[in-house]
């Protein structure tokens, strides 16, 4: 529950640990983004709300939008490398039980096919659906996707996941009716971010 309310009120979460860690909020800022992109068991972070509070921080003067846009870009980057690493090292283990019902051979081998034919497509707008985007990773570690075309649209995706949101907030977050109606319009990122995805799915 507790958890819940500090992603409901994450903006006034983000004030008190801004007053209260003054500049270790940047390094913390890096650990949850770096986090939840980078460890396949942490998806329910938050990603898209954070940084879209902390562009809004950052339009009153509380955190520097350079540094952060800069910070945030890194560790949405390398955390998504990280994930990559560990699909691509752990990740067969887990298709090597041929009576396993979850974990199947036949699905590695689709997932292989998968991202030879759209990995970068998913490794860009996988960023921004959340959860997906925990999984994007490691799964093209699985799959093992070439590394090199990996990390160049892991970098794409990074720099434009976090332009968009950290830069709406900048711009929007200030406005009294998304100030006012912020957990509003927490939810309405959230679903805006599924949205697709859900659509996808149900085709």
């Amino acid at each position: 529950m507790d958890f819940i309310n500090i992603f409901l009120h994450i903006d006034k979460t983000l004030i008190t640990a801004t007053a209260e860690y003054g500049v270790s909020i940047y390094i913390i800022l890096f650990l949850i983004i770096f986090i939840e992109t980078g460890i396949v068991a942490f998806p329910f972070l938050p990603g898209d709300s954070l940084l879209f509070a902390v562009g809004a921080l950052s339009a009153v003067g509380s955190l520097d939008v350079r540094i952060v846009s800069i910070l945030l870009t890194v560790a949405a980057v390398s955390g998504d490398s990280v994930n990559y690493l560990l699909g691509k090292k752990f990740g067969e283990r887990l298709f090597q039980d041929p009576n396993s019902k979850f974990f199947k051979k036949e699905y590695l081998d689709r997932t292989v096919e998968f991202y030879a034919m759209h990995g970068t497509k998913a490794v860009v707008a996988g960023r921004f659906f959340p959860v997906i985007r925990t999984f994007v990773p490691f799964v093209a570690g699985i799959g093992a996707m070439d590394y090199k075309k990996f990390i160049f649209y892991n970098i794409i995706g990074g720099i434009i996941w976090v332009t968009v949101f950290l830069f709406a907030g900048f711009f929007f977050g200030n406005i009294p009716f998304v100030k006012d109606n912020f957990t509003l319009v927490v939810f309405g990122i959230v679903i805006l971010s599924i949205l697709p995805a859900a659509r996808k799915a149900l085709w």
